[in-house]
């Protein structure tokens, strides 16, 4: 008998200890290996919320405040702690049933149990009238974090605009978390590092009631956010609003670059947008009907676009020409229009003289001597060596090259080397009589606006220039980038440079010139026209700097479609750019006024010097 109680006892025993066993490795398997548990005990009384630094403030060359932020909420949910009433929630936030389990779908996706947006950049005003309900909705909170503001509705192809991180982003750079923000485009993008700071954490108790109710370990653990480095650009604001207010009815695009500093002063593109449109949760139709509209207002005609140059790559071919010594400046050619067509003119007896006119056969003239130089007997092998040496001086230009600038997506253009012809001709199978046409900023040749104020400034500096930028320094140390002080060499005699300076002037001042229209009255303004051929109107282009002596700006102005070629659309306008940032002020007021209202489609009445011209 006392086996047998012995036997129940010891059996007992053994359930007792299994029970024990099963409760202590479930509470185990709860509280130390299953992670869902352990984060949604800790939401049930902590609460980490990050703390987003204020983005770094942008200026103007002169101090003036271009980009700055205002507090905006997001609306943080944490699915598996959601205790409402649907209906309630849906009426005091303002909306529907549908968006409700819509974004509920969406939170519970990425996570059950840890936070994300239910609803983002909330309005101070609109989360003041629903604030003091907030406790009632267990599993809801608020994060605070700051939202663009552009002072202007300007330079929005410059200072580009912030969005939500994508997943691509996330992966590249674990700072980023989902709902975080990040630069898309232009210096928002290239300086999103210095921009963005650094995130804070802030860990709180809440109580049942889903309030917070104080810091964790007394916020030991609570790190501050450290606001993002402000930007001083070198763009002039006033300029740079000037610049799009007389482009507005048109498209193309204005670059102004000071010579000596390599600092842009404005690049406009037009159409452009408000940069107003793409902050807030109306950003993404905003973009949705940018981007769906035909004349491309997103599209940055300044460092994207591919034209041909037209006349103003002349200077560039005679520049090459003279060092290269196959012509020097007193070289003389015929203006022979059964070679190439042109506008009646004298034939040119200088290399002054030819810039001064844009005259077509005195650069066919050129650009052959360059491209065939008599090192070899066959013209098939003498030209791809001629080519070969052209394309490299083309490049010491800046030519075929990205330039440094500190924005994104800047496009190279083209200028086409042997590689480029043998691959469309054959190897052998290609000369000078192939390529012509890139004598005179046609062909195959495609160069990027900011190329050609670039081309400007390496003319008034007499042979160099400073890589074009946008931001003279930031952050609280004033940190610069050295690149941007560096002189880039052409490695052609100065001395050259001073005769495509005098044919400049010559071509605003000068009897025969072909840009009049950009005299401005006391300031000596150099320039060079260009019309680029193209499948419609052609296009309208000129480069200018001025003074002539110690150059303060160096501008290009490209009009796209515009009747009357470089001398009446582009060249006005780039005096009026000068003008204004010279003199501060433009005292011409029914040339401001006449091509601040007219569009190139407009069929304007044309001065007599262009009737009676061909277009060059």
């Amino acid at each position: 008998m006392s086996n047998q109680y012995q036997e129940r006892s010891t059996v007992i025993r053994i359930l007792i200890l299994t029970v024990v066993a099963i409760f202590v490795v479930r509470l185990a398997i709860l509280q130390i290996f299953d992670k869902e548990y352990r984060e949604l005990a800790d939401q049930q009384a902590l609460r980490t919320v990050t703390q987003y630094p204020a983005r770094g403030l942008i200026y103007d060359r002169n101090g003036q405040l271009l980009v700055y932020n205002e507090a905006v909420y997001d609306l943080m949910v944490i699915p598996k702690m959601v205790k409402i009433d649907t209906d309630y929630f849906c009426r005091i936030i303002g909306i529907t049933r549908d968006e409700f389990d819509s974004r509920m779908k969406k939170a519970c996706r990425y996570s059950t149990y840890s936070p994300s947006i239910f609803m983002k950049q909330i309005s101070k005003e609109e989360y003041g009238s629903w604030q003091s309900h907030l406790y009632k909705f267990h599993g809801f909170y608020v994060q605070q974090r700051t939202l663009r503001v552009y002072d202007k509705p300007i330079a929005a192809h410059v200072l580009g605009y912030v969005g939500e991180v994508g997943d691509e982003e996330i992966k590249n750079d674990h700072y980023y978390r989902q709902g975080d923000y990040i630069g898309k485009s232009g210096l928002e993008k290239s300086y999103e590092s210095i921009l963005r700071g650094i995130k804070g954490k802030r860990i709180m108790h809440v109580d049942v009631h889903n309030r917070e109710i104080g810091p964790y370990l007394n916020g030991s653990l609570d790190t501050m956010a450290v606001e993002g480095g402000n930007l001083y650009t070198t763009i002039d604001a006033t300029l740079q609003e000037y610049a799009e207010e007389i482009m507005a009815n048109k498209r193309g695009c204005v670059v102004a670059i000071e010579p000596s500093t390599g600092e842009v002063l404005a690049l406009a593109s037009a159409p452009g947008y408000d940069p107003n449109l793409l902050v807030g949760r109306v950003r993404g139709q905003n973009y949705l009907r940018l981007a769906r509209d035909t004349s491309q207002p997103l599209f940055n005609r300044a460092l994207q676009a591919r034209y041909p140059p037209g006349s103003i790559f002349k200077v560039a071919q005679a520049m090459t020409a003279l060092n290269l010594g196959v012509i020097n400046p007193s070289s003389g050619f015929p203006c022979d229009k059964s070679l190439v067509g042109c506008h009646n003119h004298p034939s040119a007896r200088t290399v002054q003289e030819a810039i001064k006119m844009s005259c077509n056969p005195y650069f066919y003239y050129t650009y052959r001597r360059i491209i065939q130089q008599g090192k070899y007997k066959n013209i098939y092998k003498d030209s791809p060596y001629g080519l070969t040496v052209w394309h490299d001086y083309m490049n010491r230009f800046g030519f075929g090259i990205r330039l440094g600038i500190d924005l994104p997506n800047v496009n190279s253009g083209r200028i086409p080397d042997t590689a480029f012809y043998n691959r469309r001709y054959g190897e052998g199978k290609w000369a000078f009589s192939t390529i012509y046409s890139n004598s005179i900023g046609q062909g195959e040749v495609e160069v990027v606006p900011l190329q050609m104020a670039n081309l400007a400034c390496i003319v008034a500096n007499r042979g160099y220039y400073i890589t074009p930028h946008l931001v003279r320094f930031y952050g609280p140390d004033s940190v610069r980038n050295e690149e941007y002080y560096r002189r880039n060499e052409t490695g052609i005699n100065p001395a050259y440079f001073e005769i495509a300076v005098a044919g400049m002037y010559d071509v605003v001042h000068g009897a025969g010139g072909t840009a009049h229209r950009a005299n401005i009255p006391d300031i000596d303004v150099c320039g060079k026209t260009g019309t680029a051929q193209n499948a419609g109107d052609d296009h309208s282009v000129f480069i200018a700097f001025a003074p002539r002596n110690n150059p303060k700006i160096a501008v290009a102005v490209y009009v796209e479609n515009a009747r009357g070629g470089g001398g009446y659309w582009a060249a006005p306008i780039a005096s009026l750019i000068i003008e204004k940032y010279i003199r501060g002020k433009v005292t011409r007021k029914d040339v401001e006024k006449m091509y601040h209202d007219a569009a190139p489609c407009q069929k304007l009445p044309l001065p007599k010097t262009v009737k009676k011209k061909k277009k060059k």
